[in-house]
C-alpha cells in the first residue's frame, strides 16, 4: 500500500508551511513560472501569486524570485533559500515517514477493503 504522509508546520502568528505550498514551490522550480505552477495545481495565477507572496513574507529572505514580463516574458525561480526550505521540508517528511513506518503499516492493515473516502 502506498499511503502518503504529509506534514504541516504551524508557526506563531498563524503562519503555516505544508505539503501544498511546498509542492507549489517545487512546481515553480520545475516550470520557471508562477502561472504554470498554479495551473499544475488547478489554481488561478492570483491564488498562486498570493501563496508565493505569503511564503516570501514567511521567511527572513525570499524563497521565490519573480521577474516581470518583457520581450522574452516573465518568469520565476526558487532562490537558494527556497531550495533549502523545500529540501528541509522533504527531509523532515522522509524522517517522519521512516520513524512512523510500523504505525502507518498497522493503520493500513486496519483499513476497510476497497472503499474510497468521500470528498
Amino acid at each position: 500500500m502506498s499511503t502518503r504522509l504529509t506534514i504541516r508546520l504551524d508557526f506563531e502568528l498563524g503562519r503555516r508551511l505544508g505539503a501544498g505550498k511546498v509542492a507549489l514551490l517545487e512546481s515553480i522550480e520545475k516550470t520557471g513560472s508562477i502561472s504554470a505552477a498554479g495551473r499544475a495545481h488547478q489554481m488561478s495565477y492570483r491564488r498562486a501569486w498570493l501563496l508565493v507572496d505569503e511564503l516570501n513574507q514567511l521567511f527572513a529572505t525570499p524563497v521565490v524570485a519573480a521577474h516581470h514580463g518583457g520581450a522574452r516574458g516573465g518568469g520565476a525561480a526558487l532562490t537558494d533559500q527556497g531550495r533549502r526550505i523545500v529540501a528541509l521540508y522533504r527531509d523532515a517528511e522522509a524522517k517522519m515517514r521512516a520513524a512512523a513506518q510500523r504505525e502507518i503499516e498497522a493503520i493500513e492493515g486496519d483499513l476497510a477493503a476497497g472503499r474510497a473516502a468521500e470528498p
